[in-house]
């Protein structure tokens, strides 16, 4: 096998593990080969999304309803009442611009805050969860979501081969086959932003957190077939839904929740569970981190220019405000990065100034020029003084306290030594004996058409979930005549 080497022609050491500071991380910007094919990976598509390509948007409220002050100084969670703008974008992850909104596909949940200190972007999706736990990782997987390079086709078999040799994608795998994985349009499925982040109170005291949005329109899905026939007869399904139901005032409304954590508790838990509370292939399980009510989530307000406001909105989870902060999760660190690095590229240097992307508060630094350059300053100076000799330590910025790391600088591979079954494996001992037969089936379609090799590997993971599992898609295997052991 040739191989691999970056761009410069540099062997790469490793491909399967970012760069940490300890088997946790946080990740390290040295790492180049990592930033190099997250850079690249933004840039292979002009001018659609690689990812999320297709989508809807609506501007809203947030209203406080219940006090979590104790927990963060961010403005936004003020008295009871208080109410903040957003704009949320939901869209589907795999397909193209033009692709049916009924696809099999999780679908994107990126919600923005308009905050007196800034915006806040919680950009994630309709599941807790996500098929891998490494960024370096990510091209490759959505590289088998697309399209082969020969045929421009998709694939089932690069689908599964991906899948059946990452035994942490199965969590994901089988929400993504159940009826989960086709909502009936964005009103009738819960969002998540999946990651764990912080919250930082007045004391400078850390709290890691799990945002929660429970629709109040009832869960809602689509079986195979009813997803299916839709595609071809209203491609459009979801984004006539929302916008029909706001133009008509039937404003949708998310309960907004969150789980909490100390850092002791989660070690705890860690300890008792040996699950890595940062591993977004993880849940935390209600019965450990119960929700807690924040808010509500109205959407009221119809873009004006689908193309101003909503394919040009660019979202970033680096975006947060005083008393909030990120976590040790390795996927929620390459994002950090990649997201800002795909808008520069995909919208322009200057895509914050655009009115969907632009604070509602007053901004001020030091960049200038370049694309779009809508506000550039004026006169005001193009530079910052050196004003902090000798403050000492200022901690991670806006009054957030240091991170504790630990461990050597490596890449660390624990594929085969950590716990990928067992929450995948609950999942489906907590469905119905329909549903089960359902998400069965579903994996039957696409693994009728992968290579023997691949199927069996397949299978092994759903066995290891539990027995049941494995014997529910051979028998589904069977019906559609592919000969299985």
């Amino acid at each position: 096998m040739t191989r691999m080497t970056t761009a410069s022609g540099i062997p790469v050491a490793d491909n399967q593990n970012s760069l940490s500071a300890g088997p946790r991380g946080p990740l390290l910007l040295q790492d180049f080969h990592l930033i190099e094919k997250l850079q690249h990976f933004n840039r292979e598509r002009i001018p659609e999304r690689v990812v999320h390509a297709k989508g809807s948007g609506a501007y809203g409220t947030f209203t406080v309803t219940h006090d979590i002050r104790h927990f963060t100084t961010a403005k936004l969670f003020g008295a009871i009442g208080k109410q903040t703008e957003t704009f949320l974008r939901f869209s589907t992850v795999g397909g193209e611009k033009g692709s049916a909104d009924t696809e099999r596909d999780p679908r994107g949940f990126a919600l923005r805050f308009y905050t007196e200190e800034g915006n806040w972007d919680l950009v994630g999706n309709n599941t807790p969860v996500f098929f891998i736990k490494d960024p370096i990782k990510f091209p490759d997987f959505i590289h088998t979501q697309k399209r082969l390079p020969d045929s421009n086709l998709k694939s089932a078999n690069m689908m599964f081969d991906f899948w059946s040799r990452a035994p942490e994608s199965l969590h994901q795998v089988t929400i993504l086959f159940s009826d989960r994985g086709t909502p009936d349009g964005y009103r009738h499925m819960d969002g998540f932003g999946s990651h764990t982040y912080s919250l930082i109170n007045d004391a400078g005291e850390r709290v890691y957190v799990k945002w929660h949005f429970k629709t109040r329109q009832g869960i809602r899905n689509l079986s195979s077939a009813v997803a299916t026939r839709i595609a071809g007869t209203d491609p459009d399904h979801a984004q006539r839904d929302l916008f029909d139901a706001i133009a008509a005032g039937d404003f949708p409304q998310w309960d907004v929740k969150v789980q909490v954590a100390t850092p002791q508790q989660l070690a705890d838990w860690e300890a008792r569970t040996g699950w890595n509370p940062f591993d977004l292939t993880k849940v935390w399980p209600h019965g450990d981190f119960p929700l807690q009510p924040v808010g509500v989530l109205e959407l009221n307000r119809n873009p004006l220019n689908y193309h101003a406001e909503v394919e040009q909105a660019a979202f970033s989870p680096a975006n947060v405000v005083p008393g909030m902060g990120y976590s040790p999760d390795k996927m929620l660190q390459g994002r950090l990065f990649a997201y800002h690095d795909a808008q520069l590229y995909r919208v322009g240097t200057n895509h914050q100034h655009l009115p969907v992307n632009a604070p509602r508060c007053p901004f001020h630094n030091q960049q200038r020029d370049g694309t779009m350059a809508i506000n550039n300053g004026g006169a005001a100076p193009n530079y910052a003084t050196i004003d902090a000799v000798g403050k000492g330590g200022t901690g991670m910025g806006h009054g957030e306290q240091e991170l504790p790391l630990e461990g050597g600088a490596g890449r660390f591979d624990f594929r085969g030594q950590e716990d990928d079954y067992t929450q995948p494996g609950n999942l489906f001992r907590l469905m119905t004996d329909e549903a089960k037969q359902k998400l069965c089936d579903n994996l039957a379609g696409p693994l009728s058409q992968v290579t023997d090799e691949i199927l069996e590997r397949q299978l092994r993971q759903f066995d290891k979930a539990d027995p049941g599992y494995g014997r529910g898609v051979r028998a589904s295997l069977k019906r559609l005549g592919r000969n299985v052991d």
